[in-house]
């Protein structure tokens, strides 16, 4: 038989009133009678049901986040940072891998607000605009979304600068000597690598250098997309001095690539990378790369969420994250 409420507050010899306020900390309640609480709910390994808290006290302590897939390093860091401060806050995570699938992401974004599920986190780029602001609005579901996304006065939205990131990216390639400078993107209807490729254009217009257009390939910012990539410019026979290219899994595919047709990085082609994954460090040879702050991303989309359901604010909040350089040995310098 199941242990209730009932059970607790007899073992502690207080009323169910006061068991339910040392549960949920909705009032205050004696040191005598919490450790009398607790202590009951230990002895008789009480677990208190969810569904029913969430019906009367409208809230389930869980959030919802979608991401588009745990494969990718970058995103894996991203929800380990995220789960980690759930936890702290004392927050169940429903983590829903879409896998770049647009009907999943609607399917499952419509699940979680069926679910009673606190909040959102969105960290991928297929899903449906309309789908998400009236989940958003009409549900009163609160929402944060992490660079991809629609821009909804609902939503609140975390956004790394890209075009800072390219920037800084192409500006250290120039510093070190190159002005042949290739560019390895992913899509370009997808804003961050829209961002991070006009980054580049705006640096080498500062430097009145010309873009080569057959060095500027379009890729999918996958490890496979950068080798595939990394080939189109070697068969073009003259190659750039450096690439920069806008995410470390395709910086990888181009390293290899280079690396099977001979080419010594960086004493014959330099690259320089974007994210910062965990073991982007561990290249050979370690990759110079744009350093996204995953984990600041994380701390803010959890803070933000749980601020947000503490406030019952409404509007949502715009929180711009700077990216910086990791300098490793990927790049040489040009006399």
């Amino acid at each position: 038989m199941a242990v209730t409420i009932k059970d607790v507050a007899l073992r502690a010899k207080v009323s169910i009133t006061t068991v339910s306020h040392v549960l949920n900390k909705t009032r205050f309640v004696s040191e005598t009678s919490q450790q009398s609480v607790l202590a009951a709910v230990e002895a008789l390994n009480y677990l208190p049901n969810a569904v029913a808290r969430s019906l009367k006290g409208k809230n389930t302590k869980s959030l919802g986040m979608l991401v588009t897939t745990t494969l990718n390093p970058f995103y894996a860091e991203v929800v380990k940072a995220v789960e980690m401060y759930c936890y702290r806050e004392g927050y169940n995570l429903v983590l829903c891998n879409t896998d770049g699938d647009f009907e999943k992401t609607d399917s499952y974004l419509k699940m979680l607000a069926q679910k009673r599920i606190d909040g959102v986190i969105i960290m991928c780029t297929e899903y449906d605009d309309n789908t998400v602001n009236t989940i958003s609005s009409q549900n009163s579901l609160p929402m944060v979304v992490m660079d991809w996304g629609p821009i909804d006065q609902h939503l609140d939205r975390i956004q790394d600068n890209s075009f800072q990131g390219g920037y800084l990216a192409t500006q250290y390639l120039l510093a070190n000597g190159h002005t042949a400078i290739g560019y390895i993107g992913g899509p370009l209807d997808k804003l961050p690598a829209l961002n991070r490729f006009n980054g580049f254009s705006k640096a080498m217009a500062e430097a009145k250098l010309d873009i080569q257009p057959h060095w500027v390939i379009e890729s999918d910012f996958q490890s496979e997309g950068g080798r595939s990539a990394m080939a189109q410019i070697l068969g073009l026979g003259q190659l750039p001095t450096a690439i920069f290219v806008a995410n470390d899994m395709m910086a990888l595919g181009v390293m290899c690539e280079a690396q099977k047709s001979g080419l010594k990085i960086p004493d014959q082609l330099s690259i320089i990378g974007y994210d910062n994954i965990s073991f982007s460090a561990h290249f050979s040879p370690p990759l110079t790369t744009i350093n996204q702050p995953k984990d600041r991303l994380a701390r803010i989309a959890v803070n933000t969420l749980i601020e947000r359901l503490r406030e019952n604010r409404q509007l949502g909040r715009i929180h711009l994250i700077e990216p910086d350089l990791v300098v490793r040995d990927s790049v040489a310098r040009l006399r």
